[in-house]
């Protein structure tokens, strides 16, 4: 298989860019050599959250990087819209909260997916999620 980027962005404008979205994540995995399982969760989170930059920020983008530190490699997704924001961050990174149309894992489930998860947003300014996943 034929190297990806090391780094690189999709546009989240449309449903069709959902789709093209998990692809890129598929292979940027496969790429890494991830497990089936470890494929799946990242698959899985990056849906789920450019579903939410999509649908709750009105559209926006997702970016990647291939990751060695010496160790380890990871991929990190960066998902960023310039919406409304989040207006309770503590509350929807609550458990069992939904803001209804997603798979129903929103950001805790999205978190749990994860080894790093990092969410920025505030009224007015939009949302940005990173999350990695390492090998």
């Amino acid at each position: 298989m034929a190297d990806e980027q090391s780094s690189g962005q999709l546009p989240l404008r449309a449903e069709e860019d959902i789709v093209a979205s998990r692809q890129k994540v598929r292979a940027l995995s496969q790429q890494l050599k991830f497990s089936l399982v470890d494929q799946t969760k990242m698959v899985t989170a990056a849906s789920e959250l450019s579903r939410n930059t999509l649908i709750h920020g009105g559209g926006g983008h997702m970016r990647w990087e291939l990751l060695d530190d010496g160790l380890r490699r990871g991929l990190r997704l960066h998902f960023e819209d310039s919406g409304p924001g989040i207006p309770d961050l503590n509350l929807a990174l609550t458990d069992g909260w939904t803001s209804g149309g997603g798979m129903g894992l929103g950001l805790p489930g999205s978190k749990r997916l994860v080894h790093e998860f990092e969410v920025r947003s505030a009224p007015g300014q939009g949302t940005q999620v990173s999350i990695t996943r390492w090998k």
